[in-house]
């Protein structure tokens, strides 16, 4: 593999300008997005995306998850395509950047090489991942992990909302289920990169303009159900009470302990709670919440688990309640490739970026496909590491240094043709 010359740069004002206008669309309360997956604002968005894709002379398949694949062929037909992207769905309170950079990032790849005349031997494919985030159809990175046979469709078709719509019906809804079967082209891939932001503290933190991703850390996601009896909070006698909310304040309490009984390495929270009947005067009979734990180190996440499965169901009995533990998520510690991520090394260096390798704490897209392909990811700064929020914020300069990162490793993977 040749690399490109060392001035070659995307165009950054280009790429901002996208992202200003992708975040027009869903916009949220307080300045970021609100654009979940399949509702009709992720489906105007992949519109946008979908023209801007074909103005740029790619053309579109879509998968029967929803997943989009944009292609700017190559000058071997036979040649194994180099897919880049990530997702364009948000949070229900998300920032203009969490995914929609490395899906835009992505397109200005093509958009570069097309304003240069540049030809590469084998296609680049430009991907919008479906359903990463995870929030409306739990699990996260839902596509991918069907693309990579982590999942079946049918099951994943079947993901319930709030409101009892399912992952397949609101896909049909919006217009965007596909033809083509889910992972049939999961075999001809040569490499997948995906840019990110960091979505944590550490790159701006030290002043580094890139983070060279090594390893990404596993999860466990646990949906807890917590069942006491709901009665008045004013005539109930405190030893009478069969309380889920202290059940899961107890617990909650528990998840932070175990998380900490393993530092450096691992994080745990409860990000996720509903209380029933949720009144005011009324102790609550049943707690539903979500333990989210993760670690890069394999034997450290499986302990994490064990240890809350184990001691939960303890402050349960004390408390007289019921405790159900369901695993609602899961993915293995990750190890990414070893030539992606020089590639991505090597062209930080080039460029003059100053950088460093860093392990991601959030799951990606990335996670899943480095099961079945070579994968890297690139990472750049975001302002005081909040990601997840509406004030997620990153510079122009930031976008465009990771951006330039991407260029270069991918295009080296897919080697010009000179």
């Amino acid at each position: 593999m040749s690399a490109p010359a060392d001035n070659l740069r995307i165009n950054g004002d280009r790429l901002w300008d996208s992202l200003m206008e992708m975040a027009k669309i869903g916009p949220g309360v307080a300045g970021g997005n609100n654009r979940q997956t399949l509702t009709d604002e992720d489906g105007e968005g992949r519109r946008l995306f979908q023209r801007w894709c074909e103005d740029a002379g790619l053309t579109m398949a879509v998968d029967t998850m929803g997943t989009m694949f944009m292609t700017r062929p190559g000058t071997d037909p036979d040649a194994a395509p180099v897919y880049v992207g990530s997702h364009l769905d948000t949070q229900p309170t998300g920032g203009k950047y969490d995914g929609v950079l490395g899906v835009l990032g992505a397109l200005e790849i093509a958009r570069t090489l097309n304003d240069l005349g540049l030809k590469t031997k084998h296609p680049i494919v430009v991907t919008n991942w479906t359903n990463e985030e995870g929030t409306r159809f739990a699990p996260a990175m839902l596509a991918s992990g069907v693309f990579a046979g982590m999942h079946e469709q049918d099951w994943a078709y079947a993901r319930e909302d709030a409101k009892g719509k399912t992952f397949g019906d609101e896909l049909k809804r919006i217009g965007w289920l596909g033809e083509e079967p889910v992972g049939s082209r999961k075999d001809k891939m040569k490499a997948f990169f995906e840019l990110h932001i960091e979505q944590g503290p550490i790159l701006e933190a030290e002043g580094k303009d890139i983070g060279v991703v090594t390893h990404g850390q596993g999860l466990w996601w646990l949906e807890v159900t917590v069942t006491g009896k709901d009665s008045h909070t004013g005539s109930t006698p405190m030893p009478m009470r069969r309380n889920a909310g202290l059940g899961a304040a107890r617990m909650t309490e528990l998840v932070h302990e175990i998380a900490m009984s393993h530092q450096p390495s691992a994080v745990g929270a409860i990000g996720h709670c509903d209380f029933h009947p949720n009144s005011r005067n009324v102790i609550p009979g049943k707690v539903v919440f979500t333990v989210d734990f993760r670690s890069p180190e394999q034997e450290i996440l499986d302990a994490m688990k064990a240890r809350f499965e184990a001691e939960a169901p303890k402050i349960a009995h004390e408390l007289g309640l019921g405790v159900d533990i369901q695993v609602a998520g899961h993915f293995d510690p990750v190890t990414f490739d070893e030539g992606c991520v020089t590639a991505v090394r090597n062209a930080a260096e080039r460029l003059g970026y100053s950088h460093r390798d860093i392990v991601s704490g959030a799951g990606h897209d990335a996670c899943w496909i480095n099961r079945v392909a070579p994968t890297a990811m690139v990472m750049c700064p975001c302002v005081d590491g909040l990601s997840h929020n509406e004030a997620e914020e990153i510079s122009r300069e930031w976008a465009s240094a990771g951006a330039n990162v991407l260029f270069h490793a991918v295009v080296e993977t897919a080697e010009i043709v000179e």
